[in-house]
């Protein structure tokens, strides 16, 4: 008889820790989710800039310590703040959609898939994932900086989000023009935010 009720009372136990391990999918708020980027100009300061339209979804586990994400970034979308002709052939945000660099028309989406990541306590803190770019693939290791869940202060919606950061040389990829000019290495900002599904 004790050992029956015993059996109970662990079983009850364990069931909220089995519901708190159920994975979570969350589709990212596009309004809220931007990949900014930084870049050597001349060897003299350093340029800034964004792509405006980002779609894709993560699963998180927090009991369980799993997770993943998948990005995709319209290339065309890309904004540095400089997209006024004038007088010129063409505006910087005009170039950086052609061939020399993010050859817009040919690959209007780059993405990242991740593979691997890593908790810190209950939160991830490093993805390990490929970025698809001009149609090359190479690993991509993120850093997460911050990351929260909780409910919209507005919309009692469950989200999730924060920041992740990261580098890679975007010869790797195939965009070598003017380099050492412009910059080789490419830093990477990325903020995520996402409501449950």
């Amino acid at each position: 008889m004790k050992k029956t009720a015993l059996c109970a009372v662990l079983l009850t136990l364990t069931l909220p820790l089995t519901a708190l391990a159920a994975p979570e999918n969350y589709t990212l708020d596009p309004l809220h989710t931007y990949p900014h980027f930084a870049v050597d100009h001349l060897g003299v300061s350093t340029m800034w800039g964004r792509f405006g339209k980002t779609t894709g979804k993560f699963m998180i586990d927090q009991a369980a310590k799993k997770a993943s994400i998948e990005l995709q970034v319209e290339t065309a979308s890309i904004d540095t703040g400089d997209n006024v002709r004038g007088s010129r052939p063409r505006a910087r945000d005009e170039h950086l959609r052609t061939a020399d660099f993010f050859n817009a028309q040919e690959f209007p989406h780059m993405t990242y898939k991740s593979t691997v990541v890593k908790f810190a306590g209950d939160n991830p803190s490093e993805i390990e994932g490929q970025l698809t770019l001009l149609g090359v693939t190479k690993p991509l290791h993120l850093k997460v900086d911050r990351w929260i869940c909780k409910d919209n202060p507005s919309t009692k919606k469950p989200m999730c989000g924060g920041n992740a950061s990261g580098s890679f040389k975007r010869s790797d990829f195939g965009m070598k023009f003017a380099v050492p000019n412009v910059g080789d290495e490419i830093k990477l900002q990325i903020e995520v935010e996402g409501y449950k599904d």
